[in-house]
């Protein structure tokens, strides 16, 4: 049996995507050919090591820059698809890049668990398949040239201000800010305060190089921003080569420039950085460091997804606190997940594009991710009838009329309504006996108005067997139903000449005491009670759903006992499951709910 989630392929070519202002600029500069003279040596580089080189046979330049210091979530994903998926249709190449410039707080293992994201998403960078992602740390030797640079020709200076002193002197939106008795010195004295920084001469946090631009500017953002400070951090990539390291709005735009990069695409949050970006980038090419044309910055709205957090500190917390199993619970908004819970690359790829992208900020409902799960699901995930609250029916003629030990074959297909073009799966192989499990919902001794289901003298249909006649039940000393007891209605099998012979009001799904397996399937819901959890302040941790997992021990036919893990399934009545990755195991099957058929959330 094959696995219902897939890998997203490229589109066919002159399929529409749904436009949006970020594809409309692509298509404006493609058409001006506003980057047709960039030059690409085949590795990210100066002005120098691309000026001889061949023109860049990528008509794009996109990059997806995460910091590794945690694992991605959801709001990544959306920003994967975004930037690779514009490379794909453009013809242009998707950098993978780990902006790598806070040692502190970054990891090896927050490198391989995004390196494992973008290839599960079903996307390739840099060019190749196999190639090796970049690392803002590869370029710390030209980010500390290009700030010497920048201090030779008068654009930085070294300040040695308190921190307090600094916030104070930074002004606010009211007042201007006012300049560092340091603004002044000449770029020697500069140089050679920078080169003790270098060295290890000055104490963390003594000293930092600020940009000089404008301490009066209306954007608080251009009021001499520090670009390197001193941090003595054993670094995963440079160890401890270095005691300085630059900081992310400087080493952002230096990054790009270096790889030929056209469009760096940004949350909106960035979009006040814009400016110096752009002021960073004019001044080393002007400089000769960097080759025209520069990189430009473009924000798009970041993803509000309802009942989700993605602060990265709350989802540690989280973890930390025992409040979810690991990183990869399956109510976690994490890619790790998403996936553990059974979400595939097709489903976020499809969320992707149907959310779009906009420039306002707005809100999400988890019902709109459900949906694509499911919309992915519903030609793909082979049927299979479960029982999550098993009670025993017993037949009590069956020996009488089909023979005592008698076990009858029975079949359904895997797949209801197969896709045109593929072929058809085997159908499913079960058997019925004188004793099967049905879901304990499904029998009411006294029935509700309207119900169809079991109860004494009503006929309902065993889903692809026979038609059977309720008579009664046995009860335990507390009153509690242990027993539901009817009697086979022979010649009634699906599939049969005599099958429409007698009418049944409703067909119940059920699995054979003697071929159904026991499995442990855990029952997710969505982590938070409240849609917005972590809005205006609120203490997220107060709108936990304590209703988020709850595990039973159920029966599943014999087709699902067979599956391997991380294979979904659509549980006949209950929703589409995933044989968990890592606790499935043969003889031991663990399944995770993804979703249910429909949305109840709420109702």
């Amino acid at each position: 049996m094959s696995s219902a989630s897939h890998t997203p392929a490229a589109p066919e070519e002159g399929a529409t995507k749904p436009s949006n202002f970020l594809r409309q600029i692509i298509e404006h500069d493609l058409a001006k050919g506003s980057y047709a003279s960039r030059r690409w040596a085949g590795s990210p580089g100066d002005a120098a090591h691309h000026a001889s080189a061949p023109h860049d046979p990528a008509r794009i330049r996109t990059r997806f820059p995460p910091e590794p210091n945690g694992y991605l979530h959801v709001g990544h994903a959306k920003s994967i698809c975004l930037n690779f998926g514009l490379a794909r249709d453009y013809g242009g190449v998707c950098h993978l890049r780990f902006d790598d410039t806070n040692p502190e707080k970054e990891d090896t293992e927050y490198v391989d668990s995004i390196i494992d994201a973008v290839k599960w998403l079903g996307f390739d960078w840099n060019g190749a398949p196999d190639a090796a992602p970049y690392q803002a740390s590869d370029y710390f030797d030209f980010m500390y040239r290009a700030a010497e640079a920048l201090i030779e020709r008068g654009h930085a200076y070294v300040d040695e201000q308190t921190p307090e002193q600094m916030r104070a002197n930074r002004g606010d939106f009211s007042r201007p800010g006012v300049d560092s008795p340091y603004r002044s010195r000449t770029p020697a004295e500069n140089l050679t305060r920078f080169r003790q920084m270098r060295d290890g001469e000055l104490a963390d946090g003594a000293a930092v190089l600020r940009a000089r631009i404008a301490m009066d500017s209306p954007n608080i953002n251009l009021r001499d921003p520090a670009i390197y400070r001193i941090r003595r951090a054993t670094h995963h990539n440079t160890g401890d080569k270095w005691c300085i390291y630059p900081m992310y709005t400087f080493a952002h735009p230096i990054e790009d420039a270096l790889e030929n990069i056209t469009h760096s695409i940004c949350t909106l949050e960035f979009e006040d950085q814009r400016p110096f970006y752009d002021w960073l980038l004019e001044r080393l090419i002007e400089a000769g460091l960097l080759a025209a044309p520069a990189p430009h910055q473009y924000e798009f709205a970041r993803l509000n997804l309802s009942y989700v957090i993605t602060s990265k500190r709350k989802l540690a917390q989280l973890v930390n606190e025992g409040k979810v199993s690991g990183w990869d619970d399956p109510r976690m908004p994490t890619i790790v997940g998403l996936r553990r819970r059974g979400y595939t690359p097709a489903s976020i790829q499809l969320f992707a594009e149907r959310i779009g992208v906009t420039k306002s900020d707005s809100w999400i409902d988890y019902s709109t991710l459900e949906g694509c799960l499911r919309e992915d699901l519903e030609a793909k995930a082979y049927r299979g009838m479960a029982v999550l609250d098993p009670v025993k029916l017993v037949l009590t003629n069956w020996d009488e009329v089909m023979g005592a030990g008698h076990l009858e074959p029975c079949t359904l297909p895997a797949l209801p309504h197969v896709p045109e073009g593929q072929p058809e799966p085997a159908a499913r192989q079960f058997s019925i006996g004188r004793e099967v499990w049905i879901e304990r919902e499904d029998f009411e001794e006294v029935p509700p108005k309207g119900y169809k289901r079991l109860f004494p003298g009503n006929k309902v249909r065993l889903k692809g067997a026979y038609v059977i006649e309720c008579t009664g039940c046995l009860r335990d000393a507390e009153g509690r139903v242990t027993e539901v007891q009817a009697q086979l209605i022979p010649d009634t099998k699906s599939g049969t000449p005599g099958a429409d012979s007698v009418k049944a009001k409703a067909a119940i799904t059920w699995v054979g005491v003697a071929d159904g397996v026991s499995a442990e399937i855990r029952l997710y819901d969505r982590l938070f009670s409240d849609a917005q959890p972590d809005a205006g302040g609120k203490d997220f941790l107060a709108s936990l759903n304590p209703n988020s997992l709850k595990v039973v021990s159920g029966f599943v036919e014999p087709s699902l006992a067979q599956a391997k893990p991380d294979q979904k399934f659509q549980f006949e009545r209950h929703g589409y499951f995933v044989a968990d990755r890592l606790d499935h195991a043969p003889g031991q099957p663990v399944f995770n709910r993804a979703v249910g058929l429909k949305d109840s959330w709420g109702k």
